[in-house]
């Protein structure tokens, strides 16, 4: 069997009807892209993700021709064909999208789900809600409203925003700690500040909300403040966790080693595809890290499911995932766990009408 081409979908979705934020990023008009691997047995594999023209017409003619089934060939080919001018970014993404397309397609040609394939650790893996956005008009009783609302959707670990300079330390931390007193003491609670401090700062931050207990303190520094991470992992009680800006193993090693992080989140996606993961996986086994992927559970928990380290997987509930469910069929949540399908590949259900019409 041989891949025969590299399709790429766009699906626009325009701009979002309420806009939000984070500490760094606004939202604007977003979209997704199918990505589809074609073979001459007619079998395809496919997956959700953004692939420029310019990257899906390199990667295609590096691929067609080949064994879809020889995965570490494959990403070499990729990855060793242009890595000079971007070991990291872009093309990185690219290679990861096409390669979790093609672990979809080897499920699909032997008939087994990819969580199985790349290890088969457990089939229900634990996932936590991602919110708690800034928005417009969005006070701390709205905020509130959201994350409880959360555990009424079968989450029992949710994700707020922080470090937004039009919030200001103080007020971040009454957002926490009126979050918390609303969830009570069993919910996980994990607080994402997406790069937005300095070491110093985000210290003095993460003092003041100990007494919360949050589960882990997300990218409280710039993704290269190696050593400002390696502080804060030293300093405090709570887990550091850092890693979706990370690309490859090798990137990962340089973070691994600098003591700079206590829970992996490598993206499937952005570092290289599971192909990749699965190698980081193992480095950070080694040190006795955990992974908690970056990343909705259509991909993630796959990921999350394959290895003895995975420990919980990501969900947008009331952003990106719910526009993607229009696209794939929900995963499974209930009780705090996502239940991998046992259907080939990714398992994904795509609801093919809905793709034509914002296509067509």
């Amino acid at each position: 069997m041989k891949i025969t081409d590299l399709t790429v979908t766009d699906i626009p979705l325009g701009p979002r009807s309420e806009p939000y934020w984070n500490s760094i990023i606004h939202t604007g008009s977003h979209g997704f892209a199918r990505v589809e691997v074609h073979t001459d047995a007619g079998i395809t594999g496919m997956t959700l993700g953004g692939l420029s023209g310019a990257h899906a017409s390199q990667l295609r003619s590096l691929i067609v021709g080949q064994d879809p089934l020889c995965a570490d060939a494959l990403w070499e080919r990729m990855y060793g064909h242009n890595r000079k001018p971007v070991a990291k970014g872009d093309y990185i993404n690219a290679i990861g999208v096409v390669d979790i397309a093609l672990w979809d397609l080897r499920g699909r040609i032997l008939g087994q789900p990819c969580w199985k394939l790349m290890g088969g650790h457990r089939q229900r893996v634990p996932v936590y809600a991602a919110g708690g956005y800034y928005a417009e008009g969005k006070g701390i009783p709205e905020l509130v409203a959201e994350m409880t609302g959360f555990l009424d959707h079968g989450y029992r670990a949710v994700k707020m925003k922080v470090g937004w300079e039009g919030a200001g330390l103080r007020h971040d931390a009454e957002r926490v700690r009126a979050v918390r007193a609303a969830i009570g003491p069993d919910i996980d609670l994990m607080v994402d500040v997406n790069n937005a401090w300095d070491a110093t700062t985000a210290l003095r931050f993460a003092r003041s909300i100990e007494r919360e207990e949050p589960f882990w303190l997300e990218e409280p520094t710039p993704a290269d403040d190696y050593r400002g991470q390696a502080m804060l992992c030293a300093s405090l009680d709570m887990p550091v966790a850092s890693g979706e800006n990370e690309f490859t193993r090798w990137g990962f090693r340089d973070l691994i080693e600098a003591n700079a992080v206590d829970i992996v989140q490598a993206d499937p996606r952005t570092c290289g595809g599971f192909t990749e993961w699965l190698k980081i996986a193992a480095m950070a086994s080694a040190y006795h890290l955990p992974l908690a992927p970056h990343g909705g559970p259509h991909v993630g928990a796959h990921a999350v499911g394959a290895v003895r380290g995975g420990l919980i997987v990501e969900s947008y509930v009331h952003s990106i995932e719910t526009h993607l469910n229009e696209f794939v069929e929900p995963p499974d949540i209930k009780d705090g766990f996502v239940t991998l399908p046992d259907r080939p590949g990714l398992g994904l259900v795509w609801h093919e009408e809905a793709i034509a019409r914002r296509v067509g």
